[in-house]
């Protein structure tokens, strides 16, 4: 019987250290797991405030091309309007700036929407008018009272267009 204690007594401890082991191992797992899912959600979060501000950005950017299209529009009309002799000058100035704000318009991927003759869509154009017209098809753009823009593929401005019926 003196031996039975001493046999017990090296698997107590080696026991207890095995638990130990096994609580510290468990409890390592967790906090990896934690750290895992806190580094993710980081990640998550730093990807949505990265996409947030490239479209606030881009929001920005088509609000300003909104306001500044009307004035495009303004120049377009002063070029149609005869100025008569001695404007030459007055005129070319008027095409100078015309040119750079079409060319501003282009660095920033806007395209005008080329509505004369193409059928109807109302993803793109916006019917003001119609009009009967037997030289044309049902549905076809006859006039366009205001330009239509795009930028990239998304709508800017809608074309403000007269459509032809039958």
């Amino acid at each position: 019987m003196a031996d039975e204690p001493l046999t017990d007594a090296p698997d107590a401890p080696a026991a207890s250290e095995n638990s130990e082991l096994a609580d510290a191992q468990r409890e390592r797992d967790e906090f990896k797991d934690r750290w895992m899912r806190k580094t993710a959600e980081f990640d998550n979060y730093r990807k949505r405030i990265d996409r947030e501000r490239r479209e606030q950005a881009d929001q920005a950017i088509v609000d300003l091309l909104q306001d500044v299209l009307p004035i495009v529009d303004d120049f377009d009309r002063a070029l149609t309007v005869d100025a008569g002799e001695g404007s030459a000058a007055y005129r070319k100035g008027v095409e100078l700036i015309h040119g750079k704000l079409h060319d501003l318009l282009r660095r920033y991927g806007v395209t005008p929407i080329e509505a004369l003759g193409t059928d109807f869509d109302p993803n793109i154009h916006q019917a003001v008018m119609h009009e009967a017209s037997p030289e044309h098809r049902e549905g076809e753009v006859i006039g366009e009272l205001q330009k239509g823009y795009m930028i990239k593929d998304r709508l800017l401005r809608p074309a403000m267009v007269k459509v032809a019926k039958a």
